[in-house]
Formats: C-alpha cells, structure tokens, sequence
C-alpha cells in the first residue's frame, strides 16, 4: 500500500495511491489507522509533499556501504556513524530546494528510509518489522566543504532543505535488504547499486537507532548511500529511484 501526503486548494490529506488515483483518508494514518473517506482525486491533480514531517527526528546513518566510504578516501567504520537531520530539512518530491548560502559544494545521496509506525526502544533486530510503518526514497544532501571543516556534521547535513523524501511511502516492501537505488541527476544515473551492498542490514541499522533513541512514529531512518555520490548544482535536477516504491525528485536553485 502506498501512503501519500498531498495538497489539493491549500488542505494537506493523506490517502492511499492506487491506479494514477489518490484515495483520500480520514485523518493521519499514523494515529487514526487507513480510513477511507470514499473521495478521490486523479494523482496528476494534486500536489504531493513529504509524505511524513517527522515530529521528533530523521537518525541518519553514514558510511554504510563499503563502496561510498572508499570513493570519499574514508575507511569502513567498525560502527555505523550515526546523526540527526532536523524536521526542518525535509522537503517533498518536485518541491524546490534552496541551495545554503555557506556552502558551494552540495552532494546527493540517494538512499532507502525507514518510516517508523510506533513508539518503540532497544528493538531487537529481528523484531523491526513490528516496529515499521512503511519506506520512502531520500536524498541526503550535504555540504561536503562545511563537512571537512566543522568538526560534527550538524550544518553540513541539517540544513533546510537537505532531506527530500518521497514520493510516498510504500508500507510493504518484501525484501528491504534487496532493492535497487539508482540516482539520475539530470537524466543521467550517477548511483546504481542497491541495499544487499549494506554493511549491516536494514533492520540492525534501525535497531542501533533505537539503542541510542526512543523512536517515535513518523520518524525517519535513513540507512546511507551506495558509491557514485557527486554534486548538484543550482538549475539542475535529481531522480531517486528504489524499486519497489518509486521516484523522489528534486530541483535545485539559489
């Protein structure tokens, strides 16, 4: 099932996209469950947003794939390196994102999150699924100049705008640890890789999440990037695609 938050006049909804249709849902599916409310409209005639604006966090994971850490000249961590990203940072599919005025070095990554569906702490691995509402696309964006200086990464991979999500949240996918992320910046794949090139699975990745936090739902876990990282500049665009759930795409400018 696909999850979707979308404007139509000036109201977010959520609903359920099925058909090239959205089905409109009473109230947040996160709190109230899937409710249909017998409306729809035709999907070429909303507006998708995010499809969730984290009320706590976005935990961030980086250096996750063996590939990316090597083409950056970093060596594989013997523990996954975790941060947040602000709710701040998220924006939604075809939504413009402004590129920081600190920065003249800003990077994709395109990668698989997590959408949690309930409050949850220390979950075992092997009970994550329990835990899980659903998975988007994201884009990690960072400033990889205030990355090599500052010496947390709080500015180079919070900033507004640095967490495009979307375009929907997909609430069954069969083999998280196996899906295709292919990033195509204008038109052309730049990343083409996948989750089973994960130093540790998805589930331990949101497991170690819960170790450090108590999650809560609507939050985001992104599980890091694959190799092919590279930067993006103002006027050009940005597809993430992962199979099974569907294309996040973002614009860029001044």
């Amino acid at each position: 099932m696909r999850i979707a938050r979308f404007v139509v006049d000036s109201d977010p909804l959520y609903g359920v996209v099925e058909d090239q249709k959205v089905h409109v849902l009473a109230g947040d599916p996160f709190f109230q469950g899937i409710k249909p409310t017998g409306q729809s409209h035709e999907l070429d005639d909303v507006r998708l947003v995010a499809p969730i604006i984290p009320r706590s966090k976005v935990v961030a994971f980086g250096r996750t794939y063996r590939k990316h850490a090597e083409e950056l000249g970093n060596q594989v961590p013997a523990e996954p390196i975790m941060f947040l990203k602000p709710n701040t940072s998220v924006v939604g599919h075809n939504e413009p994102v402004t590129l920081p005025s600190f920065s003249d070095e800003i990077s994709f990554e395109g990668e698989l999150a997590v959408v949690i569906g309930r409050i949850c702490k220390d979950v075992p691995a092997e009970k994550v699924p329990e835990v899980v509402f659903g998975y988007t696309a994201a884009n990690d964006l960072t400033a990889r100049d205030a990355q090599r200086t500052d010496l947390q990464w709080g500015r180079a991979k919070g900033f507004d705008g640095s967490c495009p999500l979307g375009p929907w949240i997909e609430t069954e996918l069969d083999d998280p640890d196996n899906v295709g992320i292919v990033t195509r910046l204008n038109g052309q794949v730049r990343q083409d890789g996948g989750t089973n090139e994960l130093i540790w699975s998805v589930n331990e990745l949101v497991a170690r999440a819960s170790e450090a936090f108590t999650l809560l739902p609507g939050d985001v876990i992104l599980t890091g990037t694959p190799a092919g990282v590279g930067e993006v500049r103002e006027g050009e665009s940005i597809e993430i695609e992962i199979e099974g759930i569907g294309t996040l795409r973002s614009v860029f400018r001044r």
